[in-house]
């Protein structure tokens, strides 16, 4: 048995320097509906699409950085605190006033500990938290398995396996705020049931 304790102590080691790395980046780190939170329940909700075509650019779903960019453009235009985040303010101004934010979203926790928790979960579902794993179908890269899609539409360039760890987990943190687990799918029931 002695040889077992041994061999998990680098995975524990491992596994708390990812919790306590994504902690502190997510502490510096502004995502896009970190400061939003959600307004009154109402039957209708707001999607990224909607954000997106009431701020006349290209409605594609993804809250990515030229999403934010134009958020925050509009949120200085408009006298509101620019922080790239669709906040209740900021759909009011957007005439998406009485909506609330995607309901898939409203279960992301709000702290950065919860955040990251959850983010190396994922990590160890995916990719067993190597952020150099490949899919045998080469089709998903890194720590969180991102495809070349998401993670281009994230802001990152070139293949995401051969990216730094800490800015792996700086894009999953993102994505993970704006989506929650649905990018995730393979893990995300046993995610929920921990």
């Amino acid at each position: 048995m002695p040889h077992a304790d041994v061999l998990s102590l680098p995975h524990v080691r491992r596994l708390a320097a990812v919790v306590l790395t994504l902690a502190a980046l997510l502490a510096v780190a502004t995502s896009a509906f970190a400061a939003g939170g959600t307004t009154a329940a109402t039957p209708k909700q707001v999607t990224t699409k909607q954000i997106q075509k009431a701020l006349g650019i290209k409605a594609d779903g993804v809250m990515g950085p030229k999403t934010r960019r134009a958020l925050k453009r509009f949120q200085k235009a408009h006298g509101l605190k620019a922080d790239g985040a669709a906040g209740p303010a900021t759909l009011r101004a957007l005439g998406l006033a009485g909506t609330t934010r995607n309901a898939s979203l409203n279960s992301v926790p709000d702290t950065d500990a919860e955040v990251a928790a959850v983010l190396a979960e994922i990590a160890e579902c995916e990719s067993g938290g190597d952020p150099t794993a490949v899919s045998p179908s080469g089709r998903y890269r890194g720590k969180y398995q991102f495809s070349q899609a998401t993670w281009e539409s994230l802001g990152g360039s070139g293949d995401p396996a051969e990216a730094d760890e800490h800015v792996q987990d700086l894009y999953a943190a993102g994505l993970y705020r704006q989506r929650g687990l649905a990018p995730w799918p393979a893990c995300s029931q046993q995610v929920q049931a921990d």
